[in-house]
């Protein structure tokens, strides 16, 4: 049986609310630097595709992605 209230689960609908809120820059710090390690490393991977070049370019792009992803998580989280 559940004996919760309305009142009850609306409380904690708006605690959850309030949690996401205070989480929501670093959820999207922490998106922005897998997409920027995913969208590196794919431009690398299409360059060697392109030019044959072996994997030196896709590694060229995934330390350019984690260069990029973590200065813009550093400076997202500073705000």
């Amino acid at each position: 049986m559940d004996r919760t209230t309305p009142g009850d689960r609306a409380r904690a609908n708006a605690e959850l609310q309030e949690s996401l809120q205070r989480a929501e820059p670093r959820i999207v710090a922490s998106y922005a630097l897998v997409g920027a390690i995913l969208l590196f490393g794919a431009v690398g991977y299409g360059v060697d595709h392109w030019i044959g070049s072996g994997p030196w370019a896709m590694l060229t792009g995934l330390v350019a992605g984690f260069l990029v992803g973590f200065a813009n998580l550093v400076v997202s989280l500073r705000r």
